[in-house]
């Protein structure tokens, strides 16, 4: 199924149709009728915050007979749950992690309608809330991202018209001790909202998509001097991106080695292209697939060569579904598989490789991890789950956002919509 044009965010999730948008506009601009609609129907699904007391102590809770409390599990054991009230209120969004190399203590930064929390989680068992970073301006969203290059916290929100791009130095957490409120210490205003971020780590560069700059695409900002970003250029000719992952690529295709390239999922498509010269960056390919709905979000495996992609809207029936892709010609990407799940319809987010496991934060459905150990054949398996919304599996905007699973520690933070910060450790071979 093909779009004659780039829809304009979550607007299609108002009404189950396809809205195309006349001109460029942030995903969830609260200025225009699609903004409007996304936020209408987000709100539908939105629950009060959770309110049960934070779950914290010496010993984690193993998950016995597939429950650790009152969450049903498998080879996932719980560690502690800080509800939204416990970090600055509000509602839960995305999140990312830091960990200081000088002390080796991991930290969340949890994304929350009205601002960012600062959490220790350190000792996973007994996290320390250390304050919160206000939205600029004091305003809301319930679209929040964050990411982290050289000890600093970039920060950005959808429906904000202003807010553009906050500036946080982490290494102030290290003599914190009672919870405080924080301001930035930089914000870059080249856009104003942004969807989501994406880090390259090894190149220094921030990669703003669905903001109300380059056509909705990547907008690209050089954080190699963190409290100083400068505008490095523009992704615009695919229209609107949802997220992306950009990344120094070392797998199997000799022509792009070294070179720097984006893996961008624009609703309908995942579209591959080159930034290594950010002044003139060069689409490689755009490519859509049989099944499509709302292409969202994605991720490599370490060596490049595969993808999965998550599309948000197609999990009404059979289940939930993960698009298995072959990168291994980036000229010619080949979407080879879907994995289907047959327990689950939840409506999928955000995923991440990491070896032969991708983790899934599938809204109320919670983490689900995937063994992707068979990813060439198309095969993969669910070895592994923490459900944070017992009440069902189904389709809708509940439950778990976002997961962090790159902690050395082994520990994987979940950030939850209404039941706030939840820190699990999975059980897994190998």
């Amino acid at each position: 199924m093909r779009f004659p044009e780039r829809l304009t965010g979550l607007a299609l999730l108002a009404a189950g149709v396809v809205a195309i948008m006349s001109a460029p506009a942030s995903a969830h601009d609260p200025n225009s009728p699609e903004g409007r609609a996304a936020h209408a129907k987000f709100a539908a699904d939105l629950e009060p915050p959770v309110r049960d007391s934070a779950v914290s102590g010496a010993a984690a809770v193993p998950c016995v007979n597939g429950m650790a409390n009152q969450y049903p599990c498998k080879n996932v054991d719980l560690l502690s749950v800080l509800p939204l009230s416990s970090i600055g209120g509000g509602q839960g969004n995305s999140m990312w992690g830091w960990t200081d190399s000088s002390t080796g203590k991991e930290y969340v930064i949890f994304g929350r309608s009205n601002g960012a929390a600062f959490i220790d989680v350190s000792t996973p068992t007994a996290p320390r809330y250390l304050g919160n970073l206000p939205s600029h301006n004091g305003t809301s969203s319930s679209w929040r991202d964050i990411k982290v290059h050289a000890n600093h916290a970039f920060i950005g929100a959808d429906s904000i018209s202003g807010h553009g791009m906050q500036v946080f130095d982490l290494t102030r957490l290290r003599t914190v001790t009672t919870p405080q409120t924080f301001t930035p210490d930089a914000r870059y205003t080249g856009f104003g909202p942004s969807h989501t971020l994406a880090v390259n780590n090894e190149t220094g560069f921030i990669y703003a998509v669905g903001s109300n700059t380059c056509n909705g695409g990547v907008h690209m900002v050089d954080v190699r001097n963190p409290k100083s970003p400068v505008n490095a250029g523009c992704v615009s000719n695919d229209g609107y991106v949802h997220e992306n992952q950009c990344v120094t690529y070392r797998g199997p295709d000799t022509t792009y080695q070294g070179r720097e390239i984006c893996f961008n999922y624009n609703v309908d498509t995942l579209t591959i292209v080159d930034v290594t010269t950010k002044s003139a960056p060069r689409q490689i390919a755009r490519v859509g697939y049989a099944g499509v709905r709302y292409s969202h979000q994605g991720w490599l495996t370490g060596d490049h060569q595969r993808l999965l992609l998550d599309d948000e809207l197609d999990t009404d029936r059979p289940g939930t579904k993960t698009f298995i892709w072959d990168v291994r010609d980036l000229d010619n990407p080949i979407n080879t598989g879907v994995y289907t799940s047959p327990t689950i319809q939840a409506t999928d987010h955000n995923q991440y490789i990491i070896g032969k496991y991708s983790y899934q934060a599938n809204y109320r459905a919670g983490l689900r991890i995937l063994d992707i150990g068979g990813i060439a054949q198309n095969q993969l398996s669910e070895v592994a789950f923490f459900d944070i919304y017992p009440a069902n599996n189904s389709s809708g905007f509940n439950g778990a956002w976002n997961n962090y699973p790159f902690f050395a520690s082994g520990i994987v933070a979940i950030s939850g919509i209404e039941q706030g910060l939840v820190l699990v450790k999975p059980n897994l071979a190998g």
